[in-house]
């Protein structure tokens, strides 16, 4: 269906120091070797001289950088490195590799610059984080225990370990990797059982998860890091246990904030909101002060759907922070932003009662600077959603765009609101000229790509959606667009399989694209996968468009009552979804 990997490591090559080589002799026999190797282990540079072709390698490393050629940069470098021994390039290596998720190249960056810098924490973490994801475990759990041995702080050393193991793709190998580097000897410190804790939940253990947790609170009775956990992965193993647990910790440490939020969100999510609003009664009784509770109560209210108490909470949350702004300036406060945080919910439930024009009344009411001007785009929603579109469109007009993305926003909500109103032509035209004005936003060819296909204009969705790719080759929507079209029209099989199977790499667990993946498997004739995907991508976004695509693939294996029940269930959700209704007719059934 289409839709209107993160890097393992957050690092910019953009914001790194300039590189600057050491000038001394270049080294001229073993010996000489010898001591540049001593340096090293003690973290001294290496004795390079910097001549004009290294000079002139670097810049080029750095210029094919910043136009985007991470992997010729990177190589650069790393042939440097390996041969000037200047850790600084390694590092710098292992950056652009990863800027290019080239995960080999970086892995070998990495380890030339942890052998070049043993004594950098951050080159050793980053060459055994990498080494991990990929699968490379073989004495990952000997070398962290030595790390975590040799280090003054055991807890941050551990917990640095823990934050390596994570890397792992393989949650349960990761946790048993864990346990090897954590002995007995180190268990008596909470921290190792909450990185176990947190190891075995992510392998899918929550008994074990759990008893860990239950551990690092025993050794430490008032940690709200382990009540948090407890909590968390209790709720998993046994619910009203772990809520049991969770009020007796609660009443003998009655300060820990952020466990009694928690608290709130668990049981607002199990739907047991007198139980929640009796706990932010609590809270409040507790701190009578703490007027951020006012808040928390209305959202609780609004869940449970009592809009007047929600109401007459946030009017009194308003009215605290109109006050707050008369005694102290906006800039010494956030004040205007927490009211304008309360006027949003009120916008909210106006909505939800269908009340638009108080709705529009409280956006005109925001005036904190950060939130005014999507405020007016969303009142310009509102007005088209009256039937108001010269309303609709004076307000956008009206806006007063500071840079691209604030242009971007209205241009596309204009063109939604349009579309919305069936003018399509005019849609496309309006994003037309955004485009011309701002050729490098893909946000806006994205939009203006699946226009065209709205109109059947396939080939103008075809050039713009491969112009997005090629400018955002990180853009999964893109590319699962494109392949759920291909798909769906039952053509260019191949090219959709290498478009969507890059789209699940990006974004695995996007229903969208599981969706995609499963029409695609649909249309190759792989029935078992492609309701398992299908199913995935319901669980998660149980949309007609969706139940169409599960019920034809359920169809088709002969499942005929639970197509039947999907359909009715999409039906439900969406009684006149096109998709939903042409497969229902083509396949020649009635739902009862």
């Amino acid at each position: 269906m289409k839709l209107s990997i993160p890097l393992l490591f957050a690092l910019s090559a953009t914001v790194c120091a300039p590189w600057s080589a050491p000038v001394y002799a270049a080294p001229d026999s073993n010996a000489q070797e010898q001591v540049e190797l001593i340096r090293l282990r003690a973290g001294e540079l290496p004795a390079v001289k910097l001549t004009a072709d290294i000079l002139y390698r670097v810049l080029a490393a750095e210029i094919a950088a910043t136009r985007g050629r991470y992997d010729m940069a990177s190589q650069t470098l790393l042939d440097l490195t390996r041969e000037t021994s200047d850790p600084r390039l390694a590092k710098r290596a292992f950056q652009y590799s990863m800027a290019d998720r080239d995960l080999p190249r970086a892995l070998a960056a990495a380890r030339e610059w942890a052998m070049l810098a043993p004594q950098d924490p951050e080159a050793i973490a980053s060459s055994l984080a990498l080494a991990a994801s990929n699968g490379q475990t073989s004495g990952l759990a000997s070398a962290l225990s030595t790390r975590i041995e040799k280090a003054d702080d055991k807890e941050q050393a551990i917990a640095q370990a823990s934050a390596i193991v994570n890397k792992m793709s393989d949650k349960r190998l990761a946790l048993e990797v864990l346990e090897k580097t954590l002995p007995e000897s180190l268990r008596a410190l909470p921290v190792a059982h909450l990185a176990l804790a947190d190891a075995a939940w992510a392998a899918q253990d929550a008994d074990r998860a759990l008893g860990e947790a239950q551990k690092a609170q025993a050794l430490e009775p008032g940690s709200e890091a382990a009540a948090q956990r407890v909590l968390e992965y209790g709720l998993k193993v046994d619910p009203d246990a772990a809520i049991n647990q969770t009020r007796a910790y609660l009443n003998t440490y009655p300060q820990s904030r952020k466990l009694q939020l928690m608290l709130v969100n668990r049981l607002i999510e199990r739907r047991e909101f007198d139980t929640a609003l009796d706990q932010v009664g609590r809270m409040r009784r507790l701190a009578p002060e703490d007027f951020d509770l006012l808040y928390t109560e209305a959202e609780v209210n609004i869940r449970a759907e009592r809009y007047e108490q929600a109401q007459a909470l946030l009017n009194e949350y308003i009215n605290v922070q109109t006050q707050r702004r008369q005694a102290i300036s906006d800039k010494a406060s956030n004040a205007a932003a927490d009211a304008s945080d309360a006027r949003l919910l009120l916008v909210q439930i106006a909505e939800k009662q269908g009340r638009l024009d108080e709705a529009i009344v409280q956006l005109d009411l925001i005036d904190d600077g950060s939130l005014r001007y999507q405020a007016q785009v969303h009142k310009a929603v509102l007005q088209a959603r009256q039937g108001d579109l010269a309303s609709a469109t004076k307000t956008i007009d009206a806006l007063k765009p500071q840079n691209d993305h604030e242009r971007t926003v209205a241009a596309l909500t204009l063109a939604s609101i349009y579309r919305e109103a069936g003018r399509t032509d005019t849609a496309v035209e309006t994003l037309k000229k955004a485009d011309e004005a701002m050729p490098d936003s893909t946000e806006i060819k994205y939009d203006l790509a699946m226009l065209y296909e709205r109109q059947g204009n396939m080939d103008q969705f075809e050039a713009l959606m491969k112009r997005v790719i090629e400018l955002d080759p990180n853009n999964a929507n893109a590319y699962n667009a494109l392949g759920y079209t291909y798909a769906d029209q039952n053509r260019l099989l191949d090219e959709a399989e290498g478009l969507l199977e890059r789209a699940l790499e990006l974004d695995p667990d996007n229903p969208f694209i599981l969706d995609s993946v499963g029409w695609y498997l649909f249309r190759t004739g792989d029935l078992e996968a492609a309701i398992e995907y299908l199913e995935r991508s319901y669980r998660q976004l149980p949309s007609a468009d969706v139940a169409a695509h599960l019920g034809e693939a359920l169809w088709a294996s002969q499942r005929h009552d639970e197509a039947r029940s999907i359909w009715r269930e999409g039906k439900l959700q969406d009684p006149d979804n096109e998709t939903l209704l042409k497969t229902l007719k083509r396949l020649g059934v009635t739902l009862k």
